[in-house]
């Protein structure tokens, strides 16, 4: 029997490590700006060509190559980074695996133009699928410009399966905001088919967060400092009012190194358990500074998940610094305006004449008198209040035999109201084969939510205009997100119009909602849309109902009527699904008639 058994060609293996490294256009961003901060880059340009597709050209004023280096780079396992195996164990820079440029040379046509700051003469290398093709000498400006272009022209399967532009694009915004926020000593451009959708100058991390996610944001941000043995802990929370359901913006940075880690996400939220409604988030920037021997980022080439040695110890001191944090927020009195009702007090003037203040009594007043004369022009309160017979009468709780003595003080019992409200949350109703329990909150949204649906389906929702339009400012990824769903936005009823630069213009909302936080609604709405840009439009359409129902639903608290209770029940049972609500959650719930009566034994 032959041998079957072989080495893979160099070309090969790349591709198959490029599988991993780079997923999709935003990969080859990451990889390219991480590198040109290595190189110590002040200023860094991205230029962007159909998301990526045609183009990725990224230009830095970093150290440069040499030629020979220029050469080596696309090799694999080639790199400055580190030198031996424990390096790894002390890694001060973004990259260090040597895989990056040599993947993304195997799947796209590289072009990397490079001088080095003491050289007079650059030089331009050219490599198409790993295979080399030229290089010469170039006139160039100090520090390199990669072009990497036609991606996955010979993986035909990697590119077929690529998102729409404006998906790829979205994810290279995303991975844009992880990389500028963590360095803001440094100037970004990038540039989108010729259109400058971000220009970040270098400035302090506070005002590159309000750079990147509007000046709102800036009032809503408490400052989170500490600084322990294990590890150094900064940044920024939110206030509880800051709150919201979906596209919080949350952000830990470990050492330089953007991360993913729910388990301190949940220390962060901990101290707000109380304070915002549940299923909200607040959001947070968190930089921590670690010994680099403490954490491990050779887990997954993305290096997003990181490995600390001390995790609950600093879990604790995070938790801590947070509470911390909210709690000098907390000390800080407010300045309460209202003064509506309340007595006027008058200003003390020194020139004003003093008085010793003095009681008066009436000595006549004797409180045992059955018959006392009222100083008021009514004698009988009830003259002034009248209370119609069917308020005043309660229904009887208790049957019991009244004595003929007792018949005047007997409380003529009337019919019991079908429907009870329990704590402002539960619609406790008789059904027959039991008591019935409703949640008021998840049965609107239900209701809301269908009848959305039919108003968008049949084209009937109108547009109600607002007397003064509100400005919203979105991130770069939320911008372009909203675009895209910018006609069924106009289907549902909004009227916004596109003022650049991040910026919307709220002209009108859907009638029937116009009592609503507009800018707060569309936030929610185009960040349940970044989950789905990749969706058909009924999935979108879907989605925005949802987002609207949830903002319109009737709160848990709202105090509701026999008649608003009825109606609701009977809007219920006229939908689709009166079990659960769109997302899964339980509407009702039957508690039956065996139950009670083993509880009542």
């Amino acid at each position: 029997m032959s041998d079957i058994i072989q080495l893979l060609p160099d070309s090969v293996a790349n591709q198959i490590a490029a599988g991993e490294v780079i997923q999709r256009p935003a990969s080859v961003v990451k990889e390219l700006v991480e590198n040109a901060l290595d190189a110590g880059a002040h200023e860094i340009n991205i230029i962007i060509v159909d998301a990526g597709r045609t183009s990725i050209q990224v230009n830095d004023d970093g150290s440069g190559m040499s030629v020979t280096d220029a050469r080596l780079a696309f090799e694999r396992h080639a790199t400055s980074k580190i030198r031996e195996a424990g390096d790894l164990f002390d890694l001060h820079t973004m990259g260090f695996r040597g895989e990056a440029l040599a993947s993304i040379a195997a799947v796209a046509q590289v072009q990397l133009t490079t001088r080095l700051h003491d050289d007079e003469v650059g030089t331009t290398i050219t490599l198409q699928g790993s295979r080399f093709v030229a290089q010469e000498p170039a006139a160039c400006p100090k520090g390199s410009q990669f072009k990497v272009e036609n991606l996955f022209f010979n993986v035909p399967a990697r590119r077929k399966f690529l998102k729409s532009n404006a998906t790829e694009l979205s994810h290279i915004l995303a991975a844009y905001e992880r990389i500028v926020l963590v360095n803001p000593n440094v100037a970004f451009t990038l540039h989108s088919n010729g259109a400058e959708l971000s220009n970040l100058p270098a400035t302090g991390l506070r005002q590159r967060i309000i750079d990147v996610f509007g000046k709102k944001l800036n009032q809503d941000l408490l400052p989170v400092k500490v600084e322990t043995m294990l590890c150094s802990i900064s940044g920024f929370v939110g206030k509880p009012e800051s709150a919201r359901k979906k596209g919080a913006q949350q952000f830990f940075f470990v050492n330089g190194r953007f991360m993913r880690h729910p388990y301190f996400a949940k220390a962060v939220l901990a101290p707000f358990e109380r304070m915002i409604p549940q299923g909200e988030q607040v959001p947070f920037f968190i930089y921590f500074d670690v010994d680099p021997g403490d954490i491990d980022v050779n887990i997954h080439p993305t290096k997003t998940e990181i490995k600390f040695d001390n995790e609950q110890a600093i879990w604790q001191i995070l938790s801590a610094a947070v509470k911390d944090a909210v709690g000098r927020f907390n000390d800080i009195p407010t300045i309460d305006f209202d003064t509506e009702g309340r007595p006027d007090i008058p200003t003390f003037r020194p020139g004003d004449p003093v008085s010793t203040p003095t009681v008066k009594t009436n000595l006549q007043y004797n409180p045992f008198k059955e018959h006392q004369k009222s100083s008021s022009p009514v004698s009988r309160w009830e003259d002034l209040f009248p209370q119609k017979e069917e308020i005043t009468q309660q229904p009887e709780l208790f049957q019991h035999e009244t004595s003929d003595d007792e018949a005047h003080h007997e409380i003529i019992a009337e019919k019991s109201p079908s429907h009870y409200q329990y704590k402002g949350q539960l619609i406790l109703t008789a059904v027959k084969s039991g008591l019935m329990m409703i949640d008021q909150h998840r049965a609107h949204l239900r209701v809301l939510y269908e009848e959305y649906l039919e108003k968008i389906k049949h084209r009937k929702w109108a547009t109600q205009s607002i007397l003064f339009p509100e400005i919203v400012r979105f991130s770069p990824a939320e911008a372009e997100v909203a675009r895209q769903i910018l006609d069924l936005l106009h289907a549902f009823g909004f009227s916004i119009s596109d003022l650049g630069g991040d910026s919307f213009s709220v002209d009108g909302v859907p009638a029937g909602i116009e009592g609503m936080n507009a800018s707060t609604m569309l936030k929610d709405i185009v960040a349940a849309a970044t989950e789905k840009t990749a969706c058909p439009t009924d999935e979108q359409m879907e989605s925005m109902a949802l987002s609207l129902a949830r903002a319109a639903a009737i709160p848990y608290g709202q105090v509701l009527s026999n008649e608003e209770m009825e109606n609701l029940i009977n809007r219920l049972f006229a939908c689709s699904n009166v079990n659960t609500t769109p997302d899964g959650k339980k509407v009702l719930g039957i508690l039956q008639q065996g139950e009670i009566d083993l509880l009542m034994a």
